[in-house]
């Protein structure tokens, strides 16, 4: 599959569309880290580092979160990635929605329930990445990291993203975050994913 060009554009291009598709990305990113919450089956790569950190200082989560969010920013700094939109909408949308979500979606017992919206918050969280990443106003911290890479070395998005969350992963369950089948399946999955979805969704620059 040919590589697909995420280095952002400037906003006047298409501004309407792909503000919708940034946001509407977001969002949907929200309600799938609700879904894979909920499920109860183990936290994503990302959240297993940051519980292990929790457990070896006195700092809590949210300041864990905060504190890697500016260190992988300062490794965009190696990679010439340049924060934009998308990377200050990251923050907030899908801070606001994810909370919404949660509200909304209450915690199911039957296994057969939850083995579902880890799935579904999965595949979900797969399109929502692409869409957002795809619309090339900026990607997020952790999805810069990503992009950054794999322009770097060019290398696919989906073995970039893979080789990142198994990494992160590992160095949080060796810090003693918890790890789940769905942090498994996560860590598995979103990088082809991700990488299968973005041809249908990213933004193309005009000739």
């Amino acid at each position: 599959m040919a590589a697909v060009d995420l280095r952002p554009i400037p906003v006047t291009r298409d501004p309407g569309r792909r503000l919708a598709q940034l946001i509407g990305g977001l969002a949907l990113y929200g309600v799938s880290m609700a879904m894979q919450i909920r499920s109860g089956l183990g936290l994503n790569p990302w959240d297993v580092l940051h519980e292990g950190i929790a457990v070896q200082t006195p700092l809590t989560f949210g300041t864990i979160t905060a504190i890697t969010g500016i260190v992988v920013l300062l490794l965009w700094i190696p990679l010439r990635q340049r924060p934009g939109i998308g990377t200050v909408a990251n923050v907030a949308v899908i801070a606001v929605v994810v909370d919404l979500a949660l509200a909304a979606f209450p915690a199911p017992d039957a296994l057969p329930a939850r083995i579902a919206l880890l799935v579904g918050g999965v595949a979900l969280n797969g399109l929502a990445t692409a869409a957002y990443v795809g619309a090339r106003l900026g990607p997020g911290p952790r999805d810069g990291l990503m992009t950054g890479f794999a322009a770097r070395t060019g290398r696919s998005v989906r073995l970039v993203r893979t080789v990142i969350e198994v990494v992160v992963l590992s160095t949080g369950w060796l810090l003693g975050g918890t790890v789940g089948v769905g942090t498994v399946l996560y860590a598995v999955a979103i990088g082809p994913l991700t990488q299968a979805f973005l041809p249908l969704v990213a933004v193309r620059e005009r000739s």
